[in-house]
């Protein structure tokens, strides 16, 4: 059991990093946003585009990212969406029983079956080297890979949620 929670202690660490960077491009998303909307009337003002369609699209990719990445901090933290009608007031270990099926029997599997059909959509467009539509905006690709990294991810705290659990549930 010992060597599970190890494992579990290095898959909390490396999402508790990616949930740290997080934060920061919280922060940035916020500044690019605000930059958007100045630009915009400023540029109105002076009669120059201080803004553009790449401006934009980076904040939506920064909002994905601060999206995705932020799941699998979330399950480690516990600060996903619960509605604990009934398990507020269970004890431990059924909680950590509730968890873990949980965890076995919807987390994973949903995760997986997202990866599975994701693969061919975000394969494809690296095939392509898919990009915006929109004049001047970013390639598409590489925040669509996001996708299938951030449920794996998930996945990977799911496992790391799945050892705990398994642990409190045996003391």
């Amino acid at each position: 059991m010992q060597i599970l929670l190890k494992i579990a202690s290095i898959i909390d660490t490396i999402n508790q990093w990616i949930g740290r960077l997080v934060y920061w491009l919280v922060l940035v998303m916020v500044l690019v946003g605000v930059w958007n909307v100045l630009g915009r009337y400023l540029g109105r003002w002076l009669g120059q585009n201080l803004t553009s369609n790449a401006l934009i699209e980076i904040q939506w990719y920064l909002f994905d990212l601060v999206f995705l990445l932020g799941a699998a901090y979330a399950l480690k933290h516990d600060d996903h969406v619960r509605v604990d009608l009934f398990y507020k007031d269970w004890s431990p270990k059924r909680k950590a029983l509730a968890n873990l099926i949980g965890t076995l029997l919807f987390l994973i599997p949903f995760c997986l079956m997202v990866i599975y059909f994701s693969w061919e959509w975000t394969l494809n467009s690296w095939v392509i080297f898919e990009q915006s539509p929109d004049p001047g905006g970013l390639p598409r690709y590489p925040i669509k890979s996001m996708i299938i990294i951030s449920f794996v991810l998930l996945i990977l705290q799911g496992i790391s949620e799945a050892i705990k659990n398994w642990a409190i549930f045996r003391e």
